[in-house]
């Protein structure tokens, strides 16, 4: 059954008259009057008792009629829910994050709760490999992570949106914190203290970027415990485990109480992070407007 005759017939029902359907449908009345013809002829039925001023329904064109009210509000709803998808309205927002740079997050998620309640939004975290993996797999559309992105590894292509570069910083429990001078830290002053290090489950990353720059220091750190969880290790750091070197902005992003936070004054390294995407991959409404969103912010 064609639904453009279905809408035809459903209009002659509720206005009564092929010419004024007619008139509101913006077509002539011949063609109108034949459409409900061949719709007749197609289910072999009579929909209407044709009186002299109006057209009154027969049962099977009653029920008919609460059929197509059914058919044609659902075909108008999905129309409006698929377009309302594309524009970013609604639809589901997968994304994937490294927690060393959740903090970059807040902010979009905050725009999306409030000017698009009817996004949902998928989280799923990991470190930039796993991540990396995870869109290459389809599992996500983007993702926030930390360089280096080591983007020979994988077999697709990818856009970034690059965010702040930042200091990384000491974060110590204030028990433990009475042993450093200062309101900053030296290098060669960690050299004695167990340390909390990032640390991807494969491939560089800040791991090796901090170890490096300890070596062209010249001094030899005494690293207490690697994880890729960025929220683990100050929660070891505030048990007095170690002292947790963390990107500045991670700070921000999970509880500090307890802490005490160092800037490290020699440090020649800083961290980076980036907003990815495959290139060429179709993305969701929602996606495409938070992108949009933060290369307003970022200018990337």
């Amino acid at each position: 059954m064609d639904t453009k005759r279905l809408r035809y017939f459903k209009t002659i029902a509720d206005e009564g008259q092929i010419t004024r359907a007619a008139r509101k449908l913006q077509m002539a009345q011949p063609p109108l009057s034949q459409q409900l013809k061949l719709l007749e002829e197609e289910l072999n039925v009579q929909l209407f008792d044709r009186g002299k001023r109006s057209l009154q329904l027969t049962a099977a064109g009653a029920a008919l009629y609460e059929k197509a009210k059914i058919i044609l509000g659902t075909i108008e709803d999905t129309v409006h829910e698929i377009k309302a998808m594309d524009s970013g309205e609604m639809g589901t927002l997968s994304i994937g994050v490294n927690k060393s740079c959740f903090y970059y997050l807040l902010e979009p998620m905050g725009h999306i709760r409030a000017n698009t309640p009817n996004v949902k939004i998928q989280l799923r975290e990991g470190d930039t490999y796993t991540l990396m993996q995870a869109m290459a797999e389809r599992d996500i559309e983007v993702a926030f992570v930390r360089f280096p992105l080591n983007i020979e590894d994988f077999t697709v292509q990818y856009d970034a949106i690059t965010l702040p570069a930042e200091r990384y910083v000491l974060a110590v429990s204030t028990t433990h914190a009475r042993s450093i001078e200062g309101v900053e830290v030296q290098m060669q002053h960690l050299s004695g203290i167990p340390l909390l290090l990032l640390h991807r489950t494969s491939g560089r990353g800040q791991y090796e970027r901090v170890i490096g720059a300890f070596h062209r220091a010249g001094v030899q750190p005494n690293i207490a415990c690697e994880c890729p969880d960025a929220a683990m290790l100050l929660s070891l750091a505030l048990a007095g485990i170690g002292a947790a070197i963390v990107p500045e902005s991670t700070l921000q992003a999970f509880p500090t109480e307890g802490l005490q936070v160092f800037p490290i004054a020699n440090m020649n390294v800083k961290a980076e992070a980036a907003i990815v995407w495959q290139r060429e991959r179709y993305l969701s409404g929602p996606t495409r407007r938070m992108l949009e969103r933060m290369r307003g912010i970022y200018r990337g």
